[in-house]
């Protein structure tokens, strides 16, 4: 086994503090994460944050948008391999299912966005994530003939973004209950005759 050299050991701390970082965050709250906080779950010097990042903001701004590019790049897959649209819709909201509204990774997203209301370049990096994940979906929603597929993809991503968000109170909004309602916003209409009969 050949030894690492030391840009391999600098990506390799690099990427423990991330890591680290992206634990921190949703356990102790943005504004609790401190240098040495972080560099003692990494398990390296705290000079090394600075040596890595610019500051413990940076270090935590990469962290969430690391994170959050992770959760947002798995779908896509989803809506292109799916089909008809209804079960790409369904497959893309299960997805999301095991993110409860209180696990850590949900927790990352909401401290995230409330942070990014004060920091401008987490506001601008979170806002090009936004913007990729709904190109995506205005793709997708042309391809299935959806009137006017952008603004249709802004809501629906705004709606998701708060169902996560609002699972910590309401548990109960899983792909289940809320796959019919978004079909019916979607124009969907054998979820209007299905509602229609219900009534």
């Amino acid at each position: 086994m050949r030894p690492s050299t030391s840009t391999e050991r600098g990506t390799e701390v690099r990427e423990r503090l991330l890591a680290a970082a992206a634990q921190l965050i949703p356990e102790l709250g943005w504004h609790a994460v401190s240098t040495r906080v972080v560099a003692q779950r990494a398990g390296v010097a705290p000079g090394l944050v600075h040596y890595h990042f610019s500051s413990v903001q940076a270090l935590m701004r990469q962290a969430a948008v690391v994170a959050i590019r992770q959760v947002l790049s798995a779908l896509p897959p989803v809506l292109s391999a799916a089909e008809p649209a209804d079960a790409a819709l369904r497959a893309m909201l299960a997805s999301l299912d095991d993110h409860s509204g209180t696990d850590p990774t949900s927790v990352l997203f909401a401290e995230a966005y409330l942070a990014a209301t004060r920091d401008g370049e987490l506001r601008a990096e979170l806002s090009r994530l936004l913007d990729e994940f709904r190109g995506v979906l205005t793709s997708w929603l042309a391809a299935q003939g959806t009137k006017a597929p952008a603004d249709t993809a802004a809501v629906l991503a705004a709606a998701v973004d708060g169902v996560m968000l609002h699972r910590t109170l309401h548990p109960g909004l899983t792909s289940a209950a809320v796959t019919p309602v978004l079909r019916r916003l979607l124009g969907d209409p054998d979820e209007d005759a299905d509602a229609g009969g219900t009534e």
